[in-house]
């Protein structure tokens, strides 16, 4: 196995405290303390500091919102008139003293009905304008967030499971997507609607309007409460919705290797611990938020009555006409409805904050170190390397590469052996600038590789690793990925000399044959085969081999072998072995243990010196004589 796979305690960055990594444990997570969002107003704020460029769009969407509340507004105190009207004609026809009049009645209803069409278009409009101004802003938080996953330093996601990231673009920002697409019109229509029907009360009666303003004190006590209670509730359950996706992605990646070493149980066990949680805080988020209306309305219901008993006797004084208290009534439901719906609203908005919060936060990630505003371009790479004095630790305050200090020339053949968290892959992320050094340099032709851009140094490199990435594609569109503009003979010509042709024409569709999303449709040692053919295509410069055969039978090695020493006869060579026997042939061989190199020379002048490196060849050896 590679380096990269075998971690010691020192040579692997810190995992993270709230969980364990693993296909056995999965994406465990500790016990999260349940935590409100740590600056609402700044989230908010930064929120809609994306709406910034819809000013104007937004601007429309008020005026149709405004329009749309007055025209439902108006339509009460209207239909008020055809309820007087129809119990004074109904009144003075008991007493012999007049009629009905049908076609005034008739005109008030046509005219009310006009008006809720037009509420109901406005609102209509509004809507649509809402959904593509949400949509748009979706895409965005979207685009930014994938821009951030390349710009991120590998230690993040070193410490953060797949799972995690994904549900910050999927889940969190769905989130943001329903609130901006429904509830902002709410919020805008909910306010006209309070301000609007305020008024109307007011023009009916005072005192009525006094009797009904008397219930919102206790309405806000209550809506406080809930949302005091509720908010740290849905904070939690967009937090371990993120955990259980992070391990159910863990489980059907290693699902092989957890049934392997009948794991199924102790995953089990960890998703049924994130998952209580998860049900406990979704339950209580969702009971407290449900609470809401019924508790409103009855508040409201306390409202009613007493405002029924002042119009009645109102009405009985003459004050008031019966159609006043039949519309002043309606504007009591619609003064309570944009109130709870604004309460209603307040839990929306902490769950928008909370999954705000956690997008702002992947994006807030401290990005690689700033690419150089100079950078160099060189015509060609010779392929001069050289490490000067580099010490790195995945924490600064833990070093694992202490003073390392090696050159290897143009077209030479460079092997890092040692035991397992020696730091031998350590050093080829640092070559790549997957991670960037403490302190001291790494040369590639004279220039600090910190003065290329991160992309034109590693268009100069071509890996293989013994961890084979294939994607869901062609096989032409996998050789090909690292020179996409490559011919047909160029892809052939790559396979062949990767010995890798023969098994492709054995295969249904040959070239054309689409690996499917886990390439569990060829065998391991045909993936090894294909990035051989991608690496031999691309046609780099600089070449890191790390342990590239160890997946192939013994013949298929022995012809691969002797392609790769055709293919790193003119390039410089970085070769990870962990089979020492395969790199006999180095010019030069770096022993290293404990992140420091302790020899270094060819494969006989090692042995000679009876060190470090003798004993691990010889141990090897004892291991396969035995």
């Amino acid at each position: 196995m590679s380096d990269k796979q075998n971690f010691s305690e020192k040579d692997k960055p810190a995992a993270s405290p709230q969980r364990g990594r693993g296909p056995m444990g999965g994406g465990h997570m500790g016990m999260m303390k349940a935590e409100k969002a740590k600056n609402f107003k700044g989230t908010m704020r930064r929120l809609l500091s994306y709406l910034a460029e819809y000013k104007l769009t937004l601007f429309f969407v008020l005026i149709f919102a405004i329009a749309s509340t007055i025209f439902m507004i108006i339509g009460p105190k209207t239909l008020g008139k055809a309820t007087t009207a129809l119990f004074e004609g109904v009144m003075a026809k008991i007493a012999g003293t007049g009629t009905v009049d049908f076609l005034y009645i008739g005109k008030i209803i046509l005219f009310v009905l006009i008006i809720y069409a037009g509420s109901s278009l406005f609102s209509f409009i509004m809507g649509w304008i809402m959904a593509r101004v949400s949509a748009d802003i979706t895409y965005r938080f979207r685009r930014d967030v994938s821009l951030k996953i390349n710009e991120i330093p590998f230690n993040y996601y070193d410490n953060t499971t797949h799972g995690e990231t994904l549900s910050r673009i999927t889940n969190d920002i769905d989130t943001i997507n329903q609130t901006l697409s429904q509830s902002l019109t709410q919020i805008i229509t909910s306010i006209v609607s309070i301000v609007g029907v305020l008024i109307m009360m007011f023009s009916i009666d005072w005192r009525m309007t006094l009797i009904a303003l008397a219930i919102l004190p206790l309405s806000m006590v209550l809506v406080t409460f809930i949302v005091k209670k509720s908010q740290k509730y849905f904070k939690q359950q967009q937090e371990f919705l993120g955990h259980i996706n992070g391990h159910v992605e863990e489980m059907f990646s290693g699902h092989m290797v957890m049934k392997a070493f009948n794991g199924e149980q102790k995953s089990i066990d960890t998703f049924e611990e994130s998952n209580k949680t998860l049900f406990s805080s979704a339950w209580k988020s969702q009971f407290l938020s449900g609470m809401m209306m019924p508790l409103m309305r009855f508040v409201g219901n306390l409202g009613y009555v007493a405002v029924v008993i002042m119009g009645g006797w109102l009405v009985i004084k003459r004050i008031i006409t019966i159609g006043e208290v039949q519309a002043f009534i309606q504007y009591v439901n619609n003064f309570t409805q944009p109130i709870t719906q604004i309460a209603n609203i307040s839990n929306v908005l902490q769950r928008t904050a909370a999954a705000a919060e956690r997008v702002f936060e992947f994006l807030d990630v401290e990005g690689e170190i700033a690419e150089t505003k100079t950078p160099v371009k060189l015509d060609s790479v010779e392929g001069f390397v050289e490490f000067k004095n580099v010490h790195f630790g995945y924490n600064p305050n833990e070093p694992i590469i202490n003073n390392f200090s090696a050159k290897a020339k143009p077209g030479q053949k460079i092997a890092i052996v040692g035991p397992t968290g020696a730091g031998k892959t350590t050093m080829v992320k640092l070559l790549m600038r997957f991670y960037d050094v403490n302190s001291g340099a790494i040369m590639v032709d004279g220039h600090n590789i910190q003065e290329f851009t991160r992309a034109d140094l590693r268009r100069n490199f071509g890996m293989v690793l013994q961890d084979t990435w294939l994607y869901n594609g062609t096989i032409r569109d996998n050789i090909s990925y690292g020179n996409p503009d490559a011919s047909e003979e160029e892809i052939i010509k790559a396979a062949e000399a990767a010995h890798a042709d023969h098994f492709i024409r054995t295969l249904p569709e040959g070239y054309d044959m689409v690996l499917n999303e886990e390439t569990s449709n060829i065998s391991q040692g045909q993936r090894q085969l294909l990035t051989i053919a991608r690496a031999i295509l691309a046609d780099p410069k600089l070449l890191i081999l790390d342990e590239a055969t160890s997946s192939v039978d013994t013949r298929t090695e022995i012809l691969i072998q002797k392609a790769m020493d055709n293919l790193m006869s003119s390039r410089t060579s970085f070769v990870i072995a962990h089979r020492l026997s395969t790199i006999k042939n180095a010019d030069l061989i770096l022993v290293m243990n404990e992140g420091d190199i302790v020899e270094q020379g060819t494969h006989v002048e090692l042995l000679k010196k009876d060190g470090f490196y003798a004993d691990l060849y010889n141990s090897q050896f004892e291991t396969v004589a035995s």
